[in-house]
Protein backbone atom coordinates (compact mmCIF):
# COMPACT_ATOMS: atom_id res chain seq x y z
CA UNK A 1 0.00 0.00 0.00
CA UNK A 2 1.00 3.25 -1.06
CA UNK A 3 1.95 5.69 1.28
CA UNK A 4 -0.28 8.91 1.67
CA UNK A 5 1.69 12.06 -0.06
CA UNK A 6 2.44 14.58 2.71
CA UNK A 7 0.65 17.90 2.59
CA UNK A 8 3.29 20.61 1.06
CA UNK A 9 4.84 22.76 3.69
CA UNK A 10 7.42 25.40 3.07
CA UNK A 11 9.00 27.99 5.19
CA UNK A 12 10.37 31.73 5.01
CA UNK A 13 13.29 31.72 7.96
CA UNK A 14 14.71 35.38 7.77
CA UNK A 15 17.01 36.33 10.49
CA UNK A 16 16.35 39.85 11.89
CA UNK A 17 19.35 41.36 11.96
CA UNK A 18 17.86 43.90 9.25
CA UNK A 19 14.82 45.36 6.95
CA UNK A 20 13.60 42.94 4.92
CA UNK A 21 14.79 43.91 1.30
CA UNK A 22 12.69 43.27 -2.41
CA UNK A 23 14.89 39.95 -2.47
CA UNK A 24 13.76 39.17 0.72
CA UNK A 25 10.18 39.61 -0.29
CA UNK A 26 10.12 37.85 -3.48
CA UNK A 27 11.35 34.72 -1.72
CA UNK A 28 8.63 35.14 0.98
CA UNK A 29 6.07 35.52 -1.68
CA UNK A 30 7.17 32.58 -3.86
CA UNK A 31 6.79 29.92 -1.22
CA UNK A 32 3.74 31.43 0.07
CA UNK A 33 2.58 30.80 -3.52
CA UNK A 34 4.04 27.58 -3.81
CA UNK A 35 2.82 26.12 -0.48
CA UNK A 36 -1.10 27.66 -1.79
CA UNK A 37 -0.67 26.37 -4.75
CA UNK A 38 -0.62 22.83 -3.46
CA UNK A 39 -3.48 23.62 -0.56
CA UNK A 40 -0.38 22.83 1.98
CA UNK A 41 0.78 25.37 4.87
CA UNK A 42 3.46 28.26 4.62
CA UNK A 43 5.69 28.96 8.07
CA UNK A 44 7.75 31.43 9.15
CA UNK A 45 11.03 30.81 11.02
CA UNK A 46 12.85 33.60 12.75
CA UNK A 47 16.45 32.45 12.32
CA UNK A 48 17.51 34.38 15.40
CA UNK A 49 20.78 32.47 16.85
CA UNK A 50 22.84 35.38 16.47
CA UNK A 51 21.96 37.14 19.29
CA UNK A 52 24.42 39.29 19.17
CA UNK A 53 22.98 40.91 15.91
CA UNK A 54 19.02 39.99 16.59
CA UNK A 55 16.89 42.72 16.87
CA UNK A 56 13.04 42.53 18.50
CA UNK A 57 12.00 45.29 16.28
CA UNK A 58 13.02 43.74 13.34
CA UNK A 59 11.00 41.04 14.32
CA UNK A 60 8.14 42.92 14.77
CA UNK A 61 9.17 44.46 11.40
CA UNK A 62 8.97 41.44 9.41
CA UNK A 63 5.39 40.10 10.46
CA UNK A 64 4.17 43.57 9.64
CA UNK A 65 6.00 43.44 6.29
CA UNK A 66 4.46 39.66 5.97
CA UNK A 67 1.07 41.40 6.64
CA UNK A 68 0.53 43.92 4.35
CA UNK A 69 1.98 41.83 1.74
CA UNK A 70 -0.78 39.79 2.78
CA UNK A 71 1.30 36.52 3.07
CA UNK A 72 -0.11 35.37 6.53
CA UNK A 73 1.64 32.48 8.17
CA UNK A 74 0.57 29.32 9.22
CA UNK A 75 2.86 29.01 11.72
CA UNK A 76 5.81 30.28 13.47
CA UNK A 77 8.91 29.63 14.91
CA UNK A 78 12.00 31.12 16.71
CA UNK A 79 15.13 29.51 16.53
CA UNK A 80 16.35 31.24 19.75
CA UNK A 81 13.05 29.09 21.21
CA UNK A 82 14.85 25.62 19.90
CA UNK A 83 18.53 25.32 21.48
CA UNK A 84 17.16 21.96 23.68
CA UNK A 85 16.14 20.47 19.98
CA UNK A 86 19.77 21.78 18.81
CA UNK A 87 21.95 20.32 21.53
CA UNK A 88 19.62 17.08 21.48
CA UNK A 89 20.31 16.67 17.49
CA UNK A 90 23.90 17.96 17.99
CA UNK A 91 24.79 14.87 20.78
CA UNK A 92 23.21 11.94 18.56
CA UNK A 93 25.51 13.36 15.47
CA UNK A 94 28.72 13.54 17.62
CA UNK A 95 27.78 9.79 18.88
CA UNK A 96 27.59 8.62 15.17
CA UNK A 97 30.70 10.01 14.30
CA UNK A 98 29.39 13.13 12.08
CA UNK A 99 31.10 15.66 14.03
CA UNK A 100 34.14 16.66 15.21
CA UNK A 101 36.39 18.96 17.38
CA UNK A 102 38.75 21.04 15.56
CA UNK A 103 41.20 24.20 16.85
CA UNK A 104 42.67 25.91 14.50
CA UNK A 105 42.29 30.02 14.30
CA UNK A 106 40.96 31.91 11.52
CA UNK A 107 44.57 33.18 10.68
CA UNK A 108 45.67 29.27 10.66
CA UNK A 109 42.87 28.26 8.12
CA UNK A 110 42.91 31.29 6.10
CA UNK A 111 47.15 30.93 5.66
CA UNK A 112 46.16 27.45 4.60
CA UNK A 113 44.02 28.13 2.46
CA UNK A 114 46.23 30.42 0.37
CA UNK A 115 49.08 28.10 0.72
CA UNK A 116 46.72 25.70 -1.40
CA UNK A 117 45.74 28.37 -4.20
CA UNK A 118 48.95 28.75 -4.17
CA UNK A 119 49.76 25.28 -5.47
CA UNK A 120 46.55 25.48 -7.93
CA UNK A 121 44.74 23.51 -5.47
CA UNK A 122 40.98 23.99 -4.34
CA UNK A 123 41.09 25.46 -0.73
CA UNK A 124 39.53 22.57 1.35
CA UNK A 125 39.76 21.91 4.59
CA UNK A 126 42.30 19.25 5.46
CA UNK A 127 40.93 17.26 7.81
CA UNK A 128 43.85 17.76 10.17
CA UNK A 129 41.96 17.71 13.37
CA UNK A 130 40.82 14.22 12.83
CA UNK A 131 44.21 12.67 13.38
CA UNK A 132 44.11 14.40 17.67
CA UNK A 133 43.83 11.72 20.04
CA UNK A 134 41.48 12.08 22.99
CA UNK A 135 45.14 12.67 24.99
CA UNK A 136 45.08 15.31 22.28
CA UNK A 137 41.60 17.11 23.17
CA UNK A 138 42.24 16.72 27.06
CA UNK A 139 45.67 18.54 26.54
CA UNK A 140 43.75 21.21 24.56
CA UNK A 141 40.86 21.66 27.05
CA UNK A 142 43.81 21.83 30.42
CA UNK A 143 45.09 24.43 28.08
CA UNK A 144 41.82 26.36 28.18
CA UNK A 145 40.99 25.98 24.27
CA UNK A 146 37.57 25.38 23.24
CA UNK A 147 37.16 23.92 19.98
CA UNK A 148 34.71 24.56 17.12
CA UNK A 149 33.10 21.54 15.28
CA UNK A 150 32.49 20.40 11.96
CA UNK A 151 30.32 18.15 10.06
CA UNK A 152 32.21 15.16 8.79
CA UNK A 153 31.01 14.57 4.84
CA UNK A 154 30.77 11.23 3.52
CA UNK A 155 32.91 10.72 0.76
CA UNK A 156 32.09 7.58 -0.86
CA UNK A 157 29.19 8.57 -3.48
CA UNK A 158 28.04 12.03 -5.28
CA UNK A 159 25.49 14.03 -3.63
CA UNK A 160 22.45 14.34 -6.25
CA UNK A 161 19.34 15.87 -6.27
CA UNK A 162 16.54 17.01 -8.41
CA UNK A 163 16.26 20.60 -8.24
CA UNK A 164 12.95 21.78 -8.88
CA UNK A 165 13.78 24.88 -10.98
CA UNK A 166 17.76 23.74 -11.69
CA UNK A 167 17.33 20.28 -13.14
CA UNK A 168 19.78 17.53 -11.97
CA UNK A 169 22.45 18.63 -9.20
CA UNK A 170 25.37 16.79 -8.64
CA UNK A 171 28.48 17.87 -6.21
CA UNK A 172 31.63 15.74 -5.12
CA UNK A 173 31.99 15.70 -1.97
CA UNK A 174 35.61 15.05 -1.76
CA UNK A 175 35.77 18.68 -3.64
CA UNK A 176 33.99 19.93 -0.39
CA UNK A 177 35.07 21.51 3.03
CA UNK A 178 33.53 19.71 6.19
CA UNK A 179 31.66 22.99 7.55
CA UNK A 180 31.63 24.75 10.49
CA UNK A 181 28.68 24.07 12.50
CA UNK A 182 29.09 25.32 16.04
CA UNK A 183 31.57 27.96 16.88
CA UNK A 184 34.06 27.89 20.03
CA UNK A 185 32.19 29.73 22.29
CA UNK A 186 28.94 27.07 21.77
CA UNK A 187 26.67 29.38 19.11
CA UNK A 188 25.25 27.84 16.11
CA UNK A 189 25.76 28.72 12.06
CA UNK A 190 23.15 28.59 10.11
CA UNK A 191 23.15 25.55 8.22
CA UNK A 192 23.16 22.87 10.96
CA UNK A 193 20.05 24.41 12.87
CA UNK A 194 18.40 24.65 9.31
CA UNK A 195 18.21 21.21 8.71
CA UNK A 196 17.21 20.50 12.10
CA UNK A 197 14.15 22.92 11.58
CA UNK A 198 13.28 21.37 8.52
CA UNK A 199 13.15 18.09 9.85
CA UNK A 200 11.01 18.97 13.05
CA UNK A 201 8.48 21.14 11.21
CA UNK A 202 7.67 18.73 8.95
CA UNK A 203 8.87 21.39 6.37
CA UNK A 204 8.72 19.14 2.74
CA UNK A 205 9.87 21.86 -0.25
CA UNK A 206 12.55 24.52 0.75
CA UNK A 207 12.67 27.39 -2.51
CA UNK A 208 15.41 29.75 -1.80
CA UNK A 209 18.13 32.20 -4.28
CA UNK A 210 20.48 29.69 -6.15
CA UNK A 211 23.53 31.69 -3.90
CA UNK A 212 22.14 28.40 -1.62
CA UNK A 213 22.80 25.68 -3.76
CA UNK A 214 26.63 24.68 -2.54
CA UNK A 215 24.74 24.97 0.99
CA UNK A 216 21.97 22.09 -0.18
CA UNK A 217 24.46 20.05 -0.76
CA UNK A 218 26.27 20.02 2.41
CA UNK A 219 22.39 19.85 3.97
CA UNK A 220 21.14 16.75 2.10
CA UNK A 221 24.13 14.77 4.25
CA UNK A 222 23.17 16.48 7.18
CA UNK A 223 19.12 15.05 6.92
CA UNK A 224 20.67 11.81 5.89
CA UNK A 225 22.35 11.98 8.93
CA UNK A 226 19.60 13.30 11.12
CA UNK A 227 17.89 10.49 9.50
CA UNK A 228 15.60 12.15 7.78
CA UNK A 229 14.01 12.58 4.04
CA UNK A 230 15.50 15.45 2.48
CA UNK A 231 13.15 18.18 1.87
CA UNK A 232 12.42 18.71 -2.20
CA UNK A 233 15.24 21.53 -3.17
CA UNK A 234 14.61 24.45 -5.43
CA UNK A 235 17.30 27.35 -5.88
CA UNK A 236 16.02 30.32 -8.37
CA UNK A 237 17.82 32.89 -10.29
CA UNK A 238 18.99 35.93 -7.43
CA UNK A 239 17.22 39.59 -8.41
CA UNK A 240 19.33 41.95 -10.58
CA UNK A 241 18.21 45.52 -11.79
CA UNK A 242 16.91 46.88 -14.75
CA UNK A 243 19.94 47.21 -16.23
CA UNK A 244 21.41 43.65 -15.32
CA UNK A 245 23.61 44.17 -13.01
CA UNK A 246 23.22 43.29 -9.48
CA UNK A 247 22.32 46.25 -7.94
CA UNK A 248 23.20 47.38 -3.90
CA UNK A 249 19.87 49.33 -4.22
CA UNK A 250 17.52 46.67 -4.28
CA UNK A 251 19.40 44.96 -1.05
CA UNK A 252 18.42 47.78 0.68
CA UNK A 253 14.80 48.69 -1.04
CA UNK A 254 12.08 47.44 1.54
CA UNK A 255 8.91 48.18 2.14
CA UNK A 256 9.29 51.16 4.19
CA UNK A 257 10.65 53.21 1.28
CA UNK A 258 7.70 51.46 -1.35
CA UNK A 259 4.86 52.07 0.43
CA UNK A 260 6.37 55.97 0.86
CA UNK A 261 7.05 55.51 -2.85
CA UNK A 262 3.00 54.89 -2.92
CA UNK A 263 3.36 51.03 -4.21
CA UNK A 264 0.12 48.92 -2.95
CA UNK A 265 0.94 45.57 -2.19
CA UNK A 266 -1.00 43.85 -4.82
CA UNK A 267 1.16 45.59 -7.41
CA UNK A 268 4.55 44.12 -5.46
CA UNK A 269 2.65 41.02 -5.24
CA UNK A 270 1.97 41.10 -9.03
CA UNK A 271 5.34 41.55 -10.04
CA UNK A 272 7.32 39.71 -7.70
CA UNK A 273 5.35 36.83 -8.70
CA UNK A 274 6.24 36.35 -11.68
CA UNK A 275 9.68 37.47 -11.89
CA UNK A 276 12.04 34.87 -12.83
CA UNK A 277 9.46 33.06 -15.05
CA UNK A 278 8.29 32.93 -18.70
CA UNK A 279 4.76 34.14 -17.60
CA UNK A 280 4.11 37.70 -18.28
CA UNK A 281 3.05 39.89 -15.06
CA UNK A 282 -0.56 40.77 -15.07
CA UNK A 283 -1.96 43.20 -12.70
CA UNK A 284 -5.36 41.74 -13.09
CA UNK A 285 -4.62 38.16 -11.17
CA UNK A 286 -5.20 38.69 -7.15
CA UNK A 287 -3.16 36.27 -5.04
CA UNK A 288 -5.34 33.55 -5.06
CA UNK A 289 -5.03 33.24 -8.74
CA UNK A 290 -1.39 34.06 -8.87
CA UNK A 291 -1.21 31.06 -6.14
CA UNK A 292 -3.27 28.67 -8.58
CA UNK A 293 -1.07 29.56 -11.67
CA UNK A 294 2.01 29.33 -9.63
CA UNK A 295 4.46 26.29 -11.40
CA UNK A 296 8.32 25.93 -10.66
CA UNK A 297 8.49 24.65 -14.35
CA UNK A 298 8.06 28.44 -15.46
CA UNK A 299 10.75 29.52 -13.71
CA UNK A 300 13.92 30.04 -15.97
CA UNK A 301 17.92 30.00 -15.24
CA UNK A 302 18.17 33.50 -16.18
CA UNK A 303 18.50 36.42 -13.76
CA UNK A 304 15.41 38.03 -12.66
CA UNK A 305 15.64 41.44 -13.54
CA UNK A 306 13.33 44.28 -11.27
CA UNK A 307 12.05 47.40 -12.88
CA UNK A 308 10.90 50.12 -10.60
CA UNK A 309 9.66 51.51 -13.67
CA UNK A 310 7.49 48.39 -14.16
CA UNK A 311 6.46 48.23 -10.98
CA UNK A 312 5.02 51.67 -11.32
CA UNK A 313 3.04 50.67 -14.12
CA UNK A 314 1.63 47.85 -12.59
CA UNK A 315 0.83 49.82 -9.53
CA UNK A 316 -1.24 52.05 -11.38
CA UNK A 317 -3.13 49.24 -13.35
CA UNK A 318 -3.86 48.13 -9.68
CA UNK A 319 -4.53 51.55 -8.34
CA UNK A 320 -7.37 51.61 -11.43
CA UNK A 321 -9.51 48.89 -10.54
CA UNK A 322 -9.35 49.07 -6.56
CA UNK A 323 -12.98 49.09 -4.83
CA UNK A 324 -13.52 52.34 -2.66
CA UNK A 325 -13.80 50.03 0.38
CA UNK A 326 -10.27 49.35 -0.25
CA UNK A 327 -9.18 52.56 -0.40
CA UNK A 328 -11.27 54.51 1.43
CA UNK A 329 -9.47 54.89 4.97
CA UNK A 330 -6.45 56.29 2.60
CA UNK A 331 -8.37 59.24 1.21
CA UNK A 332 -9.42 62.48 1.69
CA UNK A 333 -12.12 63.54 4.44
CA UNK A 334 -14.98 63.65 2.79
CA UNK A 335 -13.91 61.96 -0.25
CA UNK A 336 -16.86 59.56 -1.35
CA UNK A 337 -16.93 56.36 -3.65
CA UNK A 338 -18.45 58.57 -6.50
CA UNK A 339 -14.88 61.02 -6.42
CA UNK A 340 -13.00 57.77 -6.52
CA UNK A 341 -14.78 56.43 -9.30
CA UNK A 342 -14.25 59.37 -11.27
CA UNK A 343 -10.37 60.23 -10.05
CA UNK A 344 -8.96 56.71 -9.95
CA UNK A 345 -8.17 56.15 -14.01
CA UNK A 346 -6.14 59.23 -13.60
CA UNK A 347 -4.29 58.01 -10.62
CA UNK A 348 -0.41 55.99 -10.98
CA UNK A 349 -0.87 56.22 -6.71
CA UNK A 350 -3.42 56.43 -4.50
CA UNK A 351 -1.60 59.29 -2.71
CA UNK A 352 -2.45 61.49 -5.60
CA UNK A 353 -5.99 61.31 -5.12
CA UNK A 354 -5.99 64.64 -2.80
CA UNK A 355 -4.93 66.54 -5.61
CA UNK A 356 -8.40 65.68 -7.82
CA UNK A 357 -10.14 66.20 -4.96
CA UNK A 358 -8.87 69.82 -4.18
CA UNK A 359 -10.07 69.95 -8.22
CA UNK A 360 -12.95 68.85 -6.84
CA UNK A 361 -13.25 70.89 -4.18
CA UNK A 362 -11.63 74.30 -4.60
CA UNK A 363 -10.54 76.15 -5.48
CA UNK A 364 -8.93 76.05 -9.06
CA UNK A 365 -6.32 78.46 -10.63
CA UNK A 366 -7.60 78.59 -14.39
CA UNK A 367 -5.67 80.02 -17.47
CA UNK A 368 -6.01 83.38 -18.35
CA UNK A 369 -8.68 83.63 -21.29
CA UNK A 370 -8.87 85.90 -24.10
CA UNK A 371 -12.22 88.07 -24.47
CA UNK A 372 -13.77 85.60 -26.48
CA UNK A 373 -13.25 82.60 -24.27
CA UNK A 374 -14.41 84.52 -21.72
CA UNK A 375 -18.03 85.10 -23.62
CA UNK A 376 -18.19 81.96 -24.66
CA UNK A 377 -17.45 80.82 -20.51
CA UNK A 378 -20.07 83.37 -19.66
CA UNK A 379 -22.37 82.01 -22.22
CA UNK A 380 -21.72 78.33 -20.79
CA UNK A 381 -22.41 80.13 -17.09
CA UNK A 382 -26.33 80.99 -17.98
CA UNK A 383 -26.57 77.52 -19.81
CA UNK A 384 -25.73 75.76 -16.58
CA UNK A 385 -28.01 77.65 -14.60
CA UNK A 386 -30.38 76.46 -16.83
CA UNK A 387 -29.52 72.95 -16.46
CA UNK A 388 -31.17 69.90 -14.87
CA UNK A 389 -28.51 69.32 -12.44
CA UNK A 390 -29.95 65.80 -11.51
CA UNK A 391 -29.71 64.25 -14.87
CA UNK A 392 -26.68 64.34 -16.89
CA UNK A 393 -25.26 68.20 -16.36
CA UNK A 394 -22.28 67.72 -18.74
CA UNK A 395 -24.35 66.21 -21.31
CA UNK A 396 -26.96 68.91 -21.18
CA UNK A 397 -24.42 71.54 -20.91
CA UNK A 398 -22.34 70.96 -23.84
CA UNK A 399 -25.21 69.88 -26.39
CA UNK A 400 -26.71 73.19 -25.51
CA UNK A 401 -23.75 75.06 -25.99
CA UNK A 402 -22.75 73.32 -29.47
CA UNK A 403 -26.33 74.35 -30.41
CA UNK A 404 -26.02 78.09 -28.84
CA UNK A 405 -22.85 78.79 -30.26
CA UNK A 406 -21.44 76.43 -33.06
CA UNK A 407 -18.05 75.24 -31.35
CA UNK A 408 -17.71 71.44 -31.19
CA UNK A 409 -14.42 69.40 -30.42
CA UNK A 410 -11.27 70.71 -28.49
CA UNK A 411 -12.66 73.96 -28.98
CA UNK A 412 -15.80 73.48 -27.02
CA UNK A 413 -14.82 70.75 -24.40
CA UNK A 414 -11.16 72.44 -23.89
CA UNK A 415 -12.39 76.00 -22.10
CA UNK A 416 -15.19 74.05 -20.39
CA UNK A 417 -12.28 71.99 -18.57
CA UNK A 418 -9.88 74.73 -17.80
CA UNK A 419 -12.44 76.86 -16.31
CA UNK A 420 -14.02 73.83 -14.28
CA UNK A 421 -10.71 72.11 -13.31
CA UNK A 422 -7.86 74.55 -14.13
CA UNK A 423 -6.64 71.53 -15.70
CA UNK A 424 -5.65 70.80 -19.31
CA UNK A 425 -6.32 66.97 -18.69
CA UNK A 426 -8.43 64.61 -16.18
CA UNK A 427 -10.99 62.72 -15.09
CA UNK A 428 -13.94 62.37 -17.24
CA UNK A 429 -15.94 65.33 -17.17
CA UNK A 430 -19.43 63.82 -17.16
CA UNK A 431 -18.61 62.15 -14.16
CA UNK A 432 -16.73 65.23 -12.89
CA UNK A 433 -19.06 67.94 -12.90
CA UNK A 434 -22.15 66.55 -10.39
CA UNK A 435 -18.76 66.12 -7.73
CA UNK A 436 -18.11 69.81 -8.53
CA UNK A 437 -21.66 70.29 -8.19
CA UNK A 438 -23.97 73.47 -9.63
CA UNK A 439 -23.01 76.25 -7.71
CA UNK A 440 -19.16 75.96 -7.53
CA UNK A 441 -19.74 75.43 -11.27
CA UNK A 442 -21.50 77.89 -12.24
CA UNK A 443 -18.90 80.46 -9.81
CA UNK A 444 -15.97 78.91 -11.78
CA UNK A 445 -17.73 79.66 -15.45
CA UNK A 446 -18.39 82.87 -13.75
CA UNK A 447 -14.87 83.80 -13.25
CA UNK A 448 -13.92 82.73 -16.37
Amino acid sequence: MAEPVKPVVTRFAPSPTGQLHVGNIRTALHNWLLAKQAGGKFLLRIDDTDAARSRVEFVDAIRADLSWLGLHPDGEERQSARFAIYEAAFEKLVAAGRLYRCYETSQELDLRRKVLLGRGLPPIYDRAALALSEADHAAKAAAGEKPHWRFLLDHDAPITWTDGIRGSQSFDPKQMSDPVVRRADGSWLYMLPSAIDDVEMGVTDVLRGEDHVSNTATQVQMFTALGAEPPRFAHEALLTGAEGKLSKRLGSLGVAELREAGIEPEALVALLARLGTSDPVDASLDAGALAASFDLGRFGRAPARFDEVELHRVNAAIVHHLPFARVAHLLPEGMGEAAWEAIRPNLAHIGEAADWWQVITGPVTAPEFDDETRGFLHVAADLAAALDWTAEPWRGLTEALKAATGRKGKTLFMPLRQALTGMDHGPDMGQLLPLIGRDEALRRLQAG
